[in-house]
């Protein structure tokens, strides 16, 4: 019988705790951002679009589209870790909890402050679920995924596919603002000063190997935003 290290049961446990706190965070967040209604980015924006076409809850289309680009990981052979999967299927039941919590403030600054507030949260809470190596967000891995299979430069990829589907949801009635573009501008810097601060250490064995408990291979820190 094998008897797990105390160091390496400190960073499993870590691990995991920054995980949920990671994606808890992350619904919040864009909760605040939505609520603040000066602009989203483009995800929201087409989830918000279909949301307001369909009538779905935004927490239910944001769990649908995330299975749906999972889906497109297929081709791509990409294996998503169990990150990947719970960041499908816990931000948009926390978005929905919290987006009836939050109320809009009237006046512009307070909307302002507001969205400054989320992004700030959201940099944050992409930095905890990164760094916790349990897969990238499914958005993100479609996008390294595209990468390692086709040799297409990830950010043509990604600037691609946002500029797609943030068209798609301002036709279909999702907020676009100049919330829109400070999101573009400022969340990769923010994220880039949040993710080596909040990366959890690998264990090392006593051989010297770095080992992670429960680390899979698409464990990954190329995600900017961890969407």
């Amino acid at each position: 019988m094998t008897l797990a290290r105390p160091g390496s049961t400190r960073i499993a446990v870590r691990r995991w705790a920054q995980l949920l706190l990671g994606l808890f965070l992350f619904g919040v967040a864009v909760s605040l951002m939505i609520r603040a209604e000066i602009g989203l980015d483009p995800w929201t924006v087409f989830a918000q679009g279909l949301e307001r076409q369909t009538g779905i809850s935004i927490g239910v289309v944001v769990v649908l589209l995330g299975a749906g680009v999972l889906l497109l990981w297929i081709p791509l052979r990409q294996r998503p870790g169990i990150g990947t999967v719970l960041n499908v299927l816990l931000i948009g039941p926390v978005m929905d909890l919290a987006l009836p919590l939050i109320a809009t403030p009237e006046p512009l600054w307070g909307r302002i402050l507001l969205f400054a507030g989320g992004l700030l949260l959201l940099s944050i809470a992409t930095g905890l679920y990164i760094g916790a190596r349990f897969g990238p967000g499914p958005r993100d891995g479609l996008m390294t995924g595209a990468h390692a299979r086709f040799g297409w430069a990830v950010w043509k990829v990604r600037t691609g596919v946002e500029v797609t589907v943030l068209a798609i949801g301002w036709l279909l009635g999702g907020t676009v603002g100049f919330g829109t573009v400070a999101f573009a501008l400022l969340i990769g810097p923010m994220v880039g000063v949040a993710l080596p601060r909040l990366r959890v250490p690998e264990a090392v064995d006593p051989a010297g190997a770095g080992t992670a408990p429960g680390a899979t291979d698409a464990d990954t820190d190329e995600a900017p935003t961890g969407g």
